[in-house]
């Protein structure tokens, strides 16, 4: 549940979600003042401070802020709080004390003893995470007046009534170790933390936010009571509510809970360490298992709040992003490393830029390290450029609506706004980066990114140390004064994610080639819409030895047109604020994309020309194979990796060369290394078009022209054929043949537990509903019967369960359970796995959980439903399988009528814990 404080992207306004952006909107009105958006009569005790760009705050007579982001397109909502604490406030001795409480406030409070089964039961999407200046929690659900009730006062309970105890920690102590000893497997990650330290002489910056272990491993329980009393307040903390939801009610409801949460007496003193200018370069070397080596450089910069940040975020792209940013032409283009990456700390005080390449093993970190840092610090001698800037603006203005446009996304996002100081941060940035000049960023590159600024090599004297200014804090109230609020965005439809009204509202037809549509038009927020397309190619014959070449060619199609080069292909998408994704292997290609209602018809003109007009360019390939070895050769010593290799493995039973037979680590090294340009050329071009019915499909959601869309696929699609007809690759069952393996990973403090069974059942079978219900109570949720065993009873494991999926042409199916662990356990998981799944084949379910899973998981389908990302690739493979959503109506019913005695009885007669392949990877002494 620790945030991931160095993501490695460059947008730095959440930690814990994809970073997407929002459209700069022209200022036409100005911050409403509290009386003229009052309205209806407030409850008392809560004040209306400001409505911004259609967001409304409030604050209550303790202390509690509360912001309101209303949007009825989705019918789901999302409730978040963000605490003003992280690890930045944690005292000497206590590090990883924050993130420590975030595992306990999951125990469980007065009126939430069992909050786990409380969040299961209600079909709940949850999670909390920590940072350095914040910790925060959500819950996003289906949109329902009774959930949202339960919502609300089970976090006010929380906030000053959980219980924090030793009998609780005492389980969730290994948890948090499992979790850092998780951390530990990465190299990449180890070398960031250790760079991070050796960075900041003071400031608690420099400490990661899971902790020292001996610190948590001899945590006092008083002293984390303590700190839990002390910052778990009101007066400290943000209530967020986006989505679906009647304002009235949630203001009736938060006064309801929060309000009569007294105001605490205690002041909260401001942190005031801050680190000097630092004197001289300094360098760290990390000496770990593992295949693939890693540069990372590290330069102090300023708050989230300073009026410069936008630049430092400007230079992570010009820098480091891929495929246009100077480092990756100087790197990766000229076969030094195989990417590279940036993050710019999004902080409440000075903060920091970190850019990292990894390489692989036969790639000299050294030179890789001259030239990276003398790009970095070169922009005396290479100014930047109006052209890097515009590109810069683009990316970040694309990545910005992606989130503005999501309120399950912006709720949480707003959490690291909020540390540093005020929420609107979030929309002044947006104002800064399009403010940005050429001049500014320059300024703060040869202000910053300088020699004696530097944490990546050894330390070396200087007569005469070149010092940058000492970072300091920033006024946020005086900056927030330059903020000028845009328009509001424009609100969405209250849609009905109903199977039934899915299919009334989807249109569906075929063009004259056979290629099949599903097209849902529907009002959204931001105008967003999403597509999903489906291409399915040759048969099993055609396709013999094909796999690597299928894989490459697909990979290809992201890397330009003959049109446009991957650069310029990467920047068109970021200026039509577009995700595009097309993916592939033997016998099929997937494509996916969003993008907003207007950039629609030139983004399906891109997708027509990456598919039907790739470049196929001998520099691209080459580093995107580089890429893919140095992924495969780090995974050649991961525990995780290696057991489902190995189970993957031990259930080949295709010939070599089918399609079908799994390629094993090893096997797709071997083939990447004698890749050819001209084979995966040649594929694309034997392989990819249509030639008869459902051979491709197509599914739009979102606000867009229907009849225009239907022209241009088309005009796109309607004449392309391609060299070989198409023919299902069906599959086949055979049985598992049970085993126990044993896979040594050195030096990786983390342990990989994967177990697999092939069971003889489509999801037409009639034992298909029983199946899914069953691995749902047994490992498929976090109440599930594994989970508890494992995480919540044993303390073990910071996460494990099962899962189930079917075919639904082909008679076979698959049942996995699976856990991390510390590799000392390995004999309690193992126990603990064997016990629960042989006890729920034997005794089965009770009815109370029957019908407790029952209802979580109905109402997990029904949120699903409301993500139309999900939705659409749900309605391209309907289109496939010639069903429509009335397929899931039947199946909910189906698991609706089940009983107890159903599921045993399934359960009985496919599953064992003894009929398992059972993997066990790691350092087992």
């Amino acid at each position: 549940m620790m945030s991931s404080r160095l993501s490695l992207s460059a947008v730095s306004l959440s930690l814990a979600f994809a970073f997407g952006g929002l459209m700069h909107v022209p200022v036409i009105a100005s911050e409403s003042s509290p009386t003229a958006t009052a309205g209806a009569k407030l409850p008392a005790g809560v004040q209306l401070v400001r409505n911004v760009e259609g967001i409304n705050e409030y604050v209550l007579s303790n202390g509690l802020k509360v912001l309101l982001v209303p949007d009825a397109s989705k019918p789901s909502t999302t409730v978040n709080i963000t605490y003003r604490v992280g690890s930045r406030y944690e005292n000497y001795g206590e590090t990883g004390m924050a993130h420590l409480l975030e595992h306990l406030m999951f125990k469980g409070s007065k009126q939430h003893p069992r909050l786990w089964e409380e969040m299961s039961q209600r079909g709940v999407q949850f999670n909390g995470t920590t940072s350095y200046d914040r910790t925060n929690y959500y819950e996003t659900f289906a949109a329902k007046p009774e959930t949202l009730k339960w919502a609300l006062a089970m976090e006010a309970d929380r906030m000053v009534n959980s219980r924090i105890s030793g009998e609780d920690l005492k389980t969730e102590f290994s948890v948090v170790r499992n979790e850092m000893e998780k951390n530990e497997n990465s190299s990449i990650s180890m070398l960031m933390q250790r760079v991070t330290s050796s960075a900041y002489q003071w400031h608690n910056y420099g400490k990661d936010t899971i902790g020292a272990r001996t610190d948590v491993e001899n945590v006092n329980i008083p002293h984390l009571q303590a700190f839990w009393r002390k910052y778990y307040q009101p007066d400290n903390a943000t209530l967020t509510v986006a989505g679906a939801f009647d304002a009235n009610q949630v203001l009736q409801l938060v006064a309801q809970h929060f309000g009569k949460i007294p105001r605490p007496k205690r002041v909260l003193e401001p942190t005031y360490t801050l680190d000097p200018a630092q004197d001289g370069e300094r360098d760290v070397t990390v000496r770990r298992v593992g295949e693939s080596p890693a540069v990372v450089a590290m330069y102090h910069t300023m708050p989230a709040a300073d009026p410069d940040y936008a630049a430092t975020e400007a230079l992570a792209l010009i820098l480091a992003d891929s495929p246009n940013g100077r480092l990756y032409k100087a790197l990766v283009e000229a076969k030094k490393s195989v990417d590279v990456f940036p993050y710019a700390a999004n902080l409440d005080e000075p903060g920091f830029l970190l850019i990292g390449a990894n390489l692989r093993s036969d790639q000299d970190t050294a030179e890789a390290k001259k030239i990276m840092v003398s790009t970095i610090e070169g922009f005396a001698q290479q100014p930047v450029t109006e052209e890097e800037l515009t590109r810069a603006k683009a990316k970040l203005n694309s990545d910005l609506a992606q989130i503005f446009n999501d309120p399950e996304k912006f709720a949480v996002a707003l959490s690291d706004n909020i540390a540093s100081g005020d929420w609107r941060l979030f929309l002044l940035f947006r104002d800064r980066v399009n403010a940005l000049t050429v001049a500014d960023v320059q300024r703060v590159a040869t202000t910053w990114l300088k020699t004696s600024n530097r944490t990546t090599g050894s330390f070396i004297p200087e007569a005469k140390p070149e010092r940058v200014p000492a970072p300091a804090k920033v006024n946020v109230t005086e900056q927030i004064k330059t903020f000028k609020p845009g328009a509001a965005i424009a609100q969405a439809e209250v849609f009905d994610s109903s199977a039934a009204n899915i299919d009334k509202r989807t249109q569906t037809g075929s063009l004259g080639n056979g290629l099949k549509y599903a097209l849902l038009p529907k009002t959204t927020r931001g105008n967003t819409v999403v597509m999903a397309m489906n291409l399915y190619l040759g048969d099993a014959q055609s396709l013999k030895d094909q796999a690597l070449n299928a894989e490459l060619a697909a990979a290809m199609l992201n890397r330009g047109t003959e049109k446009l080069s991957h650069q310029a292909f990467t920047e068109e998408l970021d200026k039509l604020k577009t995700k595009l994704q097309i993916t592939g292997g033997a016998g099929n290609v997937n494509v996916t994309l969003e993008t907003v209602r207007d950039n629609l018809p030139r983004v399906l003109e891109l997708v027509r020309d990456a598919l039907r007009s790739p470049a196929f360019n001998e520099t691209e390939f080459t580093q995107l194979v580089n890429a893919q070895l140095a992924q495969l050769e780090e995974s050649s010593k991961d525990p995780q990796a290696l057991a489902i290799d190995a189970v993957r493995q031990a259930n080949n039973s295709w010939p070599a060369g089918d399609p079908r037979r799994y390629q094993s680590i090893a096997e797709k090294i071997a083939g990447l290394k004698n890749a050819k340009l001209s084979d995966a050329r040649a594929f694309w071009k034997n392989f990819y078009g249509i030639n008869q019915a459902n051979q491709a499909q197509v599914a739009v959601v979102g606000e867009f022209d229907a009849n225009a869309v239907k022209g241009q696929l088309e005009s796109a699609f309607g004449a392309w054929k391609a060299g070989h007809d198409f023919q299902r690759l069906n599959k086949v069952y055979t049985a598992t043949q049970s085993k126990d393996q044993h896979i040594a990973t050195p030096d990786k403090a983390n342990a990989f537990f994967f177990a697999n069974l092939s069971i003889p059942a489509s999801a037409q079978n009639p034992d298909y509903p029983a199946l899914v219900m069953a691995n749902y109570l047994l490992g498929g949720n976090v109440n599930s019967r594994i989970f508890n065993r494992i995480r919540q009873k044993d303390g073990i494991s910071y996460g494990g369960g099962s899962s189930y999926s079917a075919s639904y042409l082909d008679e076979v199916s698959n049942f996995s359970a699976y856990a991390i662990y510390a590799p000392q356990n390995r004999e309690k998981l193992e126990t603990g796995m064997r016990e629960e799944i042989n006890k729920a084949v034997k005794d089965g379910f009770t009815a109370a959980e029957l019908e407790d899973g029952k209802k979580s998981y109905l109402q997990e389908r029904q949120l699903e439903r409301s993500q139309d990302n999900l939705l659409a690739q749900n309605l391209a493979s309907n289109l496939f399988l010639e069903l429509n959503m009335q397929r899931a109506t039947e199946l909910e019913k189906k698991i609706s009528a089940l009983s107890a005695s159903d599921l045993k009885t399934a359960m009985q007669k496919y599953l064992a814990y003894e009929k398992m392949v059972r993997v066990f990877a790691g350092d087992f002494k």
